[in-house]
């Protein structure tokens, strides 16, 4: 191809193969990064037709890392991994190293080195969040106790796997040393770590929220997007060359500073827009490397690869929850969900192959068994009632049913108390919006207010009322809004387009009772066919309307009802228009 036109062509050849597969493998009900890694054989240098410039391919796939792991760091919540903490902690220990061990095993047959038989291990031993929250969302069980634990299972995972990525250049560099090089080597890192940590948290947490905050001001959501993929490969890019550290690791280190700011939930909505696109490059950079003239020599070393990423990490998994009591179908959720491999494997790998440790057969069993185990994933996550009953009668006497839920309900696995008392999200908080939130809370409803003026937000959480920062029309910021685990949805935003918030909230929660506001009539044949279950018209009535709707549902008596009315007209005709 004529070099000028090298980026566009890696670009257009890699995104369109890996749309079109994408396509075909979640019409076929399996996940679209199946798809992704088959687009990169396509237009691999190892299969006849067109192929996309391998050099370009993986300079693109690193924006994809950085963007990736700053997603990993935004969304990173030390509460969630402490409410489940005494069964995450010690379960993804033992289960990486079990992997560990047996992906060495694997390796050492295979006539690998040690170093390169263990980063092996390392890297079938963790899972891929895309995949996992993928399954479990599909699955309705991502806002269950089970869903919460395997999460909560997979942040320790990753933040393992920033730890080897930290700690592996050192390792592997230090070798010719000794004990002390390697020691020396090791130290070094862990120091510039320590410097990187300490100057991200200590300057970045002063002036990247304060960056974000003027630029929020202007209004301006493209200089918002802007500005935070800036942070994200800024970050990454003066880790390495400042300290010395991995790309990855600075933009995860970026992603936790803006989560912890008030603008987590929007940077993870609006400001991350060519993160998928870039993901979906790194998928194609990594079935790229997948040779299939070589399938048939490395097709043994490969099977056991799945036998460990299909068989051993499940069980293992199984084992340590069950041993820690809890009930049988907790127990194979978070085991099944973690039988697969993804982003994290690849990264591990690619830096494995930069230093010269991982051999390219051990790269191809990789590709292989990533791609076979997220293939087969959904299927037997969806037989794990199956698996669990076969258990219980065959080896198991059942627990009294109390019994179990009160140990996992003693050990903080169930939903954060806030996330079940927050049933209702109300979008918008204007006039309306303020009294229907007032009068929700005195009814004795914990509403979720999702508003995108960040002074409002932050007053409302002053005063104790949950409150997300961001668009509704994002269904990241539904999602952090609590709509997955909601019963009703209540519209009354004069700003943002009602259908698009109303579509992305059902998208999430189909089952959601939506009231909606609406200042025309016209407007209301649109939020019905959107999806809402009643479109309250008229100012000075509808937030009356929406809480009556409400109050009725939840089984008021007709005095109650009538006294509120009263109480919203008045309330109502004082307040500026």
């Amino acid at each position: 191809m004529p070099h000028e036109l090298d980026l566009i062509l890696t670009l257009t050849g890699g995104l369109t193969a890996a749309l079109a597969l994408g396509f075909i493998t979640q019409r076929m009900r399996l996940s679209p990064i199946v798809g992704y890694l088959l687009a990169g054989i396509l237009v691999g240098p190892f299969t006849p037709g067109f192929v996309a410039d391998k050099p370009l391919a993986d300079q693109l796939a690193e924006i994809g890392v950085i963007l990736l792991m700053f997603g990993v760091g935004l969304q990173f919540h030390v509460r969630e991994l402490l409410a489940v903490r005494k069964v995450a902690v010690p379960g993804a220990l033992i289960q990486i190293a079990v992997a560990t061990a047996l992906g060495v095993v694997v390796g050492r047959v295979a006539g690998w080195s040690w170093a390169a038989s263990v980063v092996f291990g390392i890297a079938i031993s963790v899972a891929s969040t895309v995949v996992l929250t993928r399954v479990l969302s599909d699955s309705h069980v991502l806002h269950t106790p089970a869903g919460h634990l395997a999460v909560g299972w997979l942040v320790l995972e990753d933040v393992f796997t920033v730890l080897v990525l930290v700690l592996l250049p050192g390792l592997v560099g230090g070798g010719d040393g000794g004990a002390t090089g390697i020691a020396l080597s090791v130290g070094l890192a862990l120091l510039k770590l320590a410097g990187l940590v300490a100057f991200t948290f200590i300057v970045g947490q002063r002036v990247i929220p304060t960056l974000l905050g003027y630029v929020a001001k202007t209004g301006s959501r493209e200089l918002f997007t802007l500005t935070v993929l800036v942070v994200a490969l800024g970050v990454a890019v003066g880790s390495a060359k400042l300290f010395g550290s991995s790309m990855a690791l600075g933009a995860f280190l970026g992603g936790l500073v803006v989560g912890q700011s008030d603008f987590s939930s929007r940077a993870a909505s609006e400001a991350l827009p060519m993160r998928d696109a870039f993901a979906v490059l790194f998928f194609v950079s990594v079935g790229m490397l997948l040779d299939p003239s070589q399938l048939a020599a490395s097709w043994p070393a490969a099977a056991a690869t799945l036998a460990v990423v299909l068989i051993g990490k499940p069980l293992a998994a199984l084992v340590v929850v069950l041993l820690l009591r809890r009930p049988m179908q907790t127990a194979f959720a978070v085991a099944l969900s973690l039988a697969q491999i993804g982003e994290f494997s690849f990264i591990l790998a690619t830096l494995g192959r930069q230093l010269g440790v991982m051999p390219d057969e051990a790269t191809q069993v990789l590709v292989l068994a990533s791609i076979v185990s997220i293939t087969l994933n959904p299927l037997l996550f969806s037989a794990r009632g199956r698996f669990a009953r076969w258990t219980s009668a065959l080896f198991l006497r059942r627990r009294p049913a109390a019994g179990a839920d009160g140990a996992e309900g003693a050990e903080g696995e169930a939903a954060p108390a806030d996330d079940l008392a927050h049933r209702t999200v109300v979008v918008g908080y204007g006039p309306v919006g303020r009294t229907l939130t007032r009068l929700l809370r005195e009814n004795g409803i914990e509403p979720t207010v999702v508003e995108l003026n960040l002074d409002t937000v932050k007053e409302l959480q002053g005063q104790g009322i949950r409150a997300i920062y961001g668009d509704a029309t994002q269904r990241e910021i539904l999602e952090r809004a609590g709509v997955g685990a909601a019963d009703s949805l209540l519209f009354t935003s004069a700003g943002a387009p009602g259908n698009g918030v109303i579509e992305q909230a059902k998208g999430v929660n189909p089952k959601l009772f939506v009231l909606a506001r609406a200042f025309y009539l016209r407007e209301v044949p649109v939020l019905q066919k959107a999806g809402a279950d009643v479109v309250v018209t008229g100012e000075a009535e509808v937030a009356f309307s929406m809480t009556e709707r409400l109050l009725v549902r939840l089984g008021a008596t007709a005095e109650q009802v009538e006294r509120e009315r009263e109480r919203v007209r008045s309330e109502l005709f004082r307040l500026p228009a």
